[in-house]
C-alpha cells in the first residue's frame, strides 16, 4: 500500500513538473518573442526643477523593439511631434501599414526659446515586415494645438482634438491618401484634449478638460456631428481610451494641479446612453490612460507632483498604476513607483511587458506585469529628447 501511494506521489510530481517547465517555456517564449512600438520625442520639451524649458534638440519618431526584456531603437526618423497635450498623438491604422502623428506645437518662428501652437498631422507609411523605416509621405493641416488622434477599426477615418481651436477635425485615409473633409467646433473654450471611437466606429467620444465633459459624436460615413448628450465625469477629463472589446471607455480626471488627489472614471458603452458608473481616486495628475491588450487591465500614468519644484509641498515621484475592472467598478491592483513627468505607456500583445515613458529623465522604463503583479525590470531605454506617446505597432 506504502509503495503504491508513493508510486502515485511521483507520478502526480512529474506532472506538475512537467506543467511548470512548460508555463516557464511558454513564458520564456513570450519574453524572446520581438514587440514594436511607435514613439515620439519632443526636442522641445524640458523640466528643470518643475519649470518648463525649451530644449535645442529634435523632434523624432522611433521605432521601438523589447524582446528577451531587453529595449532597443531599432529605426528613427525626424518628424515634428509634441509632448503637449495628452499622449495620444499617434494612430495606427489596421494592417500596421499608415499611422497619423499630430504636433500641437512647434518653435515659435519668431523667437526659437519659446513654443507656439500648431496644426499639423504627419502621415506616416509604415513597412509591417520591418525591412524599411518608417517615412513621412505627406502632411494635413488639422486645427490649432493638433493633440489627441484617433482612426476608426476600418481604417477609414480619422478624428483630430484640436486644443487651442477647440474643435475635432475629420481625416478621410484612402491607401496612403489622407485629407481633411469636415470640423466639428465645439466652443473656444472647451480644450478638447483626446478623441476616441467606438468599436463599431459609429459614435465617438471627446474629452474636454476646458469647460469639464466629454462629448459623444455621432458618425455616418464622412459625416460627424455633434450630439446633444454630454457626459460629465470629473474636474477636466484630459486622456480616454476604449476598451478592445468596446464595452468600457475610461478619463483621467487631471483636476486643477493644486497637489490635490485626482480621479479616474469608467464610463459604460454598452448603457443607452453611455454613462459613467464609477470614478476613483488615482493621485496627483493622471496623464496617460490605456487599456491592456485582453481589457483585464487599465494602465495609467501619475505624474503625482514629480513634474514641480522640490521645495513644492507637492513635490513627490510618479507612478505608474494598474486597475482592474470587476462588475462594473474600478480597484487598484498593483503599481510600480519611479520616475518623474510620466507620459505615454504601452503593453506588448501578450500583456506581459509594460513600456512607460519619462519625459523628464528622456528614458523608456520597463516593468512586467504577470497576472496583475507588477514590477520594474530596471530595463531603461534613453533618447535624446522628451518621449510623450507610445503605440503598440506589431
Amino acid at each position: 500500500m506504502l509503495q503504491r501511494t508513493l508510486l502515485i506521489l511521483r507520478r502526480a510530481l512529474a506532472v506538475v513538473t512537467v506543467a511548470v517547465l512548460a508555463g516557464c517555456a511558454g513564458m520564456t517564449e513570450a519574453l524572446d518573442t520581438p514587440s514594436y512600438f511607435l514613439s515620439v520625442q519632443d526636442g522641445r520639451a524640458g523640466l528643470v526643477d518643475g519649470r518648463s524649458v525649451v530644449r535645442g534638440a529634435a523632434d523624432s519618431l522611433a521605432v521601438v523593439e523589447v524582446a528577451a526584456g531587453r529595449l532597443r531603437v531599432a529605426q528613427q526618423i525626424a518628424m515634428p511631434t509634441s509632448l503637449v497635450g495628452p499622449p495620444s498623438s499617434i494612430a495606427i491604422a489596421s494592417g500596421g501599414r499608415l499611422a497619423l502623428v499630430s504636433a500641437a506645437t512647434r518653435r515659435d518662428p519668431l523667437d526659437a526659446t519659446k513654443v507656439a501652437a500648431f496644426d499639423l498631422v504627419s502621415v506616416v507609411a509604415l513597412d509591417p515586415s520591418g525591412n524599411a523605416p518608417p517615412r513621412v509621405v505627406s502632411s494635413v493641416r488639422a486645427g490649432a494645438g493638433a493633440s489627441g488622434i484617433s482612426i476608426n477599426r476600418a481604417g477609414t477615418l480619422a478624428l483630430v482634438a484640436n486644443r487651442v481651436e477647440g474643435s475635432v477635425s475629420v481625416l478621410a485615409i484612402e491607401g496612403e491618401q489622407v485629407q481633411a473633409v469636415g470640423k466639428v467646433a465645439l466652443g473656444d473654450k472647451s480644450g478638447p484634449a483626446h478623441v476616441a471611437f467606438t468599436a463599431d466606429g459609429r459614435r465617438a467620444l471627446v474629452s474636454r478638460d476646458g469647460d469639464n465633459r466629454i462629448s459623444l459624436l455621432a458618425i455616418e460615413g464622412r459625416s460627424v456631428t455633434l450630439e446633444a448628450r454630454e457626459i460629465y465625469a470629473g474636474l477636466r477629463p484630459y486622456g480616454l481610451d476604449v476598451s478592445p472589446d468596446g464595452a468600457w471607455a475610461a478619463v483621467g480626471n487631471l483636476g486643477a494641479g493644486q497637489g490635490d488627489a485626482d480621479t479616474i472614471s469608467l464610463i459604460d458603452l454598452r448603457a443607452q446612453p453611455p454613462r459613467v458608473v464609477d470614478t476613483v481616486s488615482a493621485g496627483q495628475t493622471p496623464e496617460g490612460i490605456f487599456f491592456s491588450p485582453d481589457g483585464r487591465f487599465l494602465g495609467v500614468t501619475v505624474i503625482d507632483g514629480s513634474n514641480k519644484p522640490k521645495g513644492s509641498a507637492f513635490h513627490g515621484t510618479a507612478r505608474y498604476r494598474l486597475f482592474g475592472i470587476t462588475d462594473g467598478r474600478l480597484h487598484a491592483v498593483a503599481q510600480v513607483v519611479g520616475g518623474q513627468w510620466l507620459q505615454g505607456h504601452a503593453f506588448t500583445p501578450d500583456g506581459r511587458s509594460v513600456l512607460v515613458q519619462d519625459a523628464a529623465n528622456r528614458q523608456i522604463r520597463l516593468y512586467r506585469n504577470v497576472a496583475g503583479d507588477l514590477t520594474d525590470t530596471g530595463e531603461r531605454l534613453q533618447l535624446d529628447a522628451a518621449p510623450s506617446a507610445l503605440k503598440l505597432w506589431r
